[in-house]
């Protein structure tokens, strides 16, 4: 073969490779694109577990589903089921797969991890209920004033009993330290009950599980050689465990808890527990879909609020919910009476007013 045509072939084989390039180039582009513009619509969610409180699949997934889609906006809402092996794999799916705003409710600290690789894609991420380290939001209701409300309701129970706080035997049962929200409802609720008097005559390790709570107080309990005044527990799911074991020695003491869950609201009622702080989730979810939907469509929230580390905070103020405020949640949509007036409690119900 002559020299030229090795030359011409050589040319048009090197022309060839430039045009499938450019087409393949194209092909990219246009996918890197595509998938840029679908994040743009995405609100990506990750939820803690299910055993901590029924609030996470029952109110806030329909809650925000329902508010950023009747905005336009997509939704890949997921559940790590407390696991943070799942909560990590379930952000890297999410984040191959485009979000425009990440709506992180930690669990154990996977959401700090989580926020770093999100904020490096350049996309904002919003702590839900609970702080998280590097987070560019958080949302929550006011938590150091939910701890305050509990602490006044331990101090409140106390007096109604004609006990004086200074002398008092109260247990601390708090929430799992790594949650960060567990630290403020425990300052508000010391801050409370120490004005007051109150020394804890015992604090277990904190966690945010009923049965391990129950474990917890049951040791506690025995170390004092049975006696308690009242107790101060973070919430509903580990007061009942807290109150089990109460029944169990035929004790009945001023007891806190938050989250106005079927059972916490089922012990108001019964006297068994002093209060639970109402936490109306659909105020949350709003206030965090609210943002979320600032966020997708480009614009800057203002937000007056902030943490101590400068993150800027959205709190969402609770409530102090009694026997006869019970049926202000039932009103709110947030419990039924089919749910709460069932066996002993029927009675309750009458005698407060829920029907």
């Amino acid at each position: 073969m002559k020299r030229s045509s090795l030359v011409s072939l050589a040319v048009l084989a090197s022309a060839a490779a430039l045009v499938l390039a450019g087409c393949s180039g194209n092909g990219d582009n246009s996918k890197s694109n595509s998938a840029g513009k679908a994040s743009s619509k995405t609100a990506c969610v990750i939820l803690p577990d299910a055993a901590s409180s029924p609030r996470w699949e029952n109110m806030d997934r329909p809650d925000l589903k329902k508010a950023l889609e009747g905005a336009g906006f997509k939704t890949d809402i997921q559940n790590a089921q407390g696991d943070t092996s799942k909560y990590a794999t379930i952000a890297d799916q999410e984040l191959s797969q485009g979000c425009g705003v990440m709506l992180l409710v930690d669990y154990n600290g996977a959401g700090a991890a989580v926020a770093k690789k999100a904020k490096a894609q350049g996309i904002p991420v919003i702590a839900y209920d609970r702080p998280i380290s590097g987070a560019d939001y958080y949302v929550s209701f006011d938590n150091e004033k939910v701890g305050e409300l509990e602490g006044q309701a331990i101090v409140d129970g106390l007096k109604a009993e004609n006990k004086d706080p200074k002398t008092a035997t109260v247990v601390y049962m708090g929430g799992d330290p790594t949650d960060g929200n567990a630290k403020m409802f425990h300052d508000g609720a010391d801050k409370v009950m120490s004005e007051a008097g109150i020394k804890p005559a015992k604090e277990p390790p904190g966690v945010w599980d009923g049965a391990k709570s129950a474990t917890n107080f049951e040791q506690a309990l025995t170390a004092l050689g049975g006696k308690v005044d009242a107790v101060w527990v973070a919430n509903d799911t580990n007061a009942a465990g807290v109150i089990s074991v109460l029944d169990k020695n035929h004790l009945k003491v001023p007891v806190s808890g938050q989250d106005a869950s079927t059972a916490g609201l089922q012990n108001v009622l019964l006297g068994k527990q002093t209060g639970t702080v109402w936490k109306h989730v659909p105020d949350e979810a709003k206030a965090a879909s609210d943002l979320a939907i600032e966020l997708l469509k480009g614009k800057k929230p203002n937000v007056d609020k902030k943490l101590d580390d400068g993150t800027p905070y959205v709190a969402v103020t609770p409530v102090l919910v009694g026997p006869k405020d019970v049926e202000k949640v039932v009103q709110a949509g947030d419990a039924t009476v089919s749910d709460i007036c069932t066996g002993a409690v029927k009675a309750a119900c009458a005698a407060n007013g829920v029907q």
